[in-house]
């Protein structure tokens, strides 16, 4: 009982560590309030076998509010909206002069997405950017 009392002390020690700001990131929050919620569990079967109830329904709840941790939030939901790009910036992303037509956008952004494209190796931010600068100079 005394290791359980000094783990939920050493837990709540590295979250209000951060005073406000996340010291965990998603992930490691997702790991170790899992790994916790089954030593929780653990915990509570231990005390309920040796007669002890009221430790094992505390330990339960605790074990209980753990999982539920772990699970909120589901997907991230991306990025903060960056603000709009400007002309020179969606130029110099697809590479195009000023005076570029249309369907020199179009071909520049075509070209550069069969290389930069998530399904071919390439990563999302960089075809965000490239779908940002299309958008840009085509749609006013």
């Amino acid at each position: 009982m005394l290791y359980l009392a000094l783990g939920a002390a050493l837990l709540w020690f590295l979250v209000s560590l951060g005073r406000g700001q996340r010291v965990f990131k998603r992930r490691e929050w997702r790991l170790l309030s899992g790994a916790f919620a089954l030593a929780a569990f653990a915990g509570a079967a231990y005390v309920g076998i040796r007669g002890s109830w009221e430790i094992s329904i505390v330990l339960v709840v605790l074990g209980l509010w753990l999982v539920t941790t772990a699970r909120i939030g589901g997907a991230p939901t991306g990025s903060p909206r960056a603000p709009r790009m400007t002309l020179d910036e969606a130029r110099s992303v697809l590479g195009v002069g000023p005076d570029a037509t249309p369907e020199e956008i179009r071909a520049a952004y075509t070209r550069l997405m069969r290389l930069a494209h998530p399904d071919k190796g390439g990563t999302t931010g960089l075809a965000t950017q490239l779908n940002a600068a299309r958008d840009r100079l085509l749609k006013p």
